[in-house]
């Protein structure tokens, strides 16, 4: 379980490797304690999430004149633009990132980078990311080492509907409220 919280929180701020992988294998070896192994990926992959988010505001802090002064177009207006953009919808796209099998990393220290309130980053990452690790654990508790297989072939496209699943209803919800 060790690991498992390490994976999950190193995944959200700096490491490669989706958690997925070691959730699916220890649900499989222990079925009754599935919600128990996404319940530990989602606290530590939130956790790592708020380090990728400072990795994001610091790092940026030291780093911005360089990209200001080396890359041809990329000035402090169009850095404000997509700053504005990122925050406006930060939202939706930290949940559905948090899902989806985009590296959550990017999306955390972008994060960080485009300076989006911490509470905004935990509340979408918990839910993104509860609702893709629970989504594991459900379908191992109910189909176990069957589900194995299938999660093996097809994580990357059930976690894609699902996300845009996601989205919908944030957007329908938005909607909704708008009018």
């Amino acid at each position: 379980m060790i690991a498992l919280a390490g994976i999950s929180f190193a995944e959200s701020s700096f490491f490669p490797i989706p958690p997925d992988v070691l959730q699916i294998a220890l649900s499989v070896s222990k079925p009754n304690k599935s919600y128990l192994f996404a319940a530990i990926s989602v606290i530590a992959s939130v956790l790592g999430a708020v380090v990728g988010w400072a990795i994001g505001w610091w790092l940026w802090q030291s780093v911005d004149t360089f990209f200001y002064r080396v890359i041809p177009g990329f000035t402090l207006e169009s850095f404000n633009k997509v700053e504005s953009l990122y925050q406006e919808n930060a939202f939706q796209c930290l949940i559905v990132s948090a899902f989806t099998p985009i590296p959550f990393k990017i999306f955390t220290i972008a994060a960080g980078v485009c300076s989006v309130p911490l509470p905004t980053l935990i509340i979408a990452s918990s839910i993104g990311r509860g609702g893709r690790f629970f989504l594991v654990a459900t379908v191992m508790r109910i189909f176990g080492k069957q589900a194995r297989d299938i999660l093996d072939k097809y994580l990357e496209r059930i976690t894609i509907v699902f996300g845009i699943l996601v989205l919908a209803g944030v957007y329908a919800v938005k909607f909704l409220s708008a009018h």
